[in-house]
C-alpha cells in the first residue's frame, strides 16, 4: 500500500490568483471606442440622411470608417482588433445598404446579426458548451484545468445565456422601434438604447462572473495589476 503525498494545509498548488487590470483605463478605451465606432457614424447618418438623402448618409458612414482607420495608421498608433473589425462590419453594412440606396436596410443588418448572436449564445448554454469560455480566453489566461470546473462552467452557461437573452431583446427593441417610429427612430433606437442595454449588459456579466469566481473554493481575484494574468501556485 502507497503512502499518499503530504498536501498542505490552507493554500495549495490548485490556488489560482487572476488579476483584472486596472479598470480606469480599460473603461477609458470602451468609452473611446464607443465615440469613434456608434455615437460619430450614428450622428453623421442622421444629420446627413435628411441633409443630403440616404446615399450621401451612407457615403459619411463609409468616409468616417476610412478616415478612423486611416488616420491610426499615418499618426502610427495601435490598431486594435476591435476597429479593424467595427471597420470591415461598417463597410459591409453601409455597402448593402447602398446597394438599395437604403437607411432601413443599413439598421435592419444589425437587427439580424442581434437574433443569429443571441441564437447562438442560447444555443451554446442549452446544450452546455457555453462560447463564453472561449471568448473569455481572449481576455483572461486561466489554466486549462480550470476550465472544467463545474463552478466555472455553470458562470460561463449563465453568462451565455444572460448576453443572449439581452441580444434578443435588442433585437426585438430596435424592430419596435423601426416598425412604429421610421428610420428616425431605429437610428435613436440603435445609436443610443442599443448602447445603453450593452453598457448595462456587459456590467451585469462581468457582476455576475466576478462573484460566482468569488464564492468557488480555489479561486482569488486581484483586481489591480499592471497585466492581466493568472498563475497557478
Amino acid at each position: 500500500m502507497t503512502a499518499r503525498p503530504h498536501l498542505p494545509v490552507g493554500p495549495t498548488s490548485e490556488e489560482v490568483v487572476i488579476h483584472l487590470g486596472h479598470l480606469r483605463p480599460a473603461l477609458r478605451r470602451a468609452a473611446v471606442l464607443f465615440v469613434e465606432t456608434i455615437l460619430i457614424p450614428t450622428v453623421l447618418l442622421a444629420l446627413v440622411l435628411h441633409l443630403a438623402g440616404p446615399v450621401a448618409g451612407l457615403s459619411a458612414v463609409l468616409g468616417w470608417c476610412a478616415f478612423t482607420v486611416v488616420q491610426r495608421w499615418v499618426r502610427g498608433r495601435r490598431m486594435p482588433g476591435t476597429i479593424l473589425v467595427w471597420a470591415l462590419l461598417q463597410c459591409g453594412r453601409a455597402g448593402v445598404a447602398l446597394a438599395f440606396s437604403s437607411a432601413l436596410v443599413y439598421l435592419v443588418q444589425p437587427v439580424i446579426g442581434s437574433i443569429i448572436t443571441g441564437a447562438l449564445f442560447l444555443g451554446s448554454a442549452a446544450i452546455g458548451r457555453p462560447i463564453t469560455i472561449r471568448l473569455a480566453r481572449d481576455f483572461v489566461t486561466l489554466p486549462a484545468h480550470m476550465f472544467h470546473r463545474r463552478g466555472v462552467q455553470r458562470m460561463f452557461t449563465q453568462v451565455a445565456a444572460l448576453w443572449g437573452g439581452s441580444r434578443l431583446i435588442d433585437a426585438g427593441m430596435n424592430l419596435g422601434f423601426l416598425h412604429f417610429g421610421g428610420v428616425d427612430a431605429g437610428l435613436l433606437s440603435r445609436g443610443v438604447l442599443s448602447s445603453a442595454l450593452t453598457v448595462l449588459t456587459v456590467a451585469a456579466c462581468t457582476f455576475w462572473g466576478v462573484r460566482s469566481l468569488r464564492r468557488l473554493p480555489g479561486i482569488t481575484l486581484r483586481l489591480r495589476s499592471a497585466t492581466p494574468v493568472a498563475t497557478a501556485g
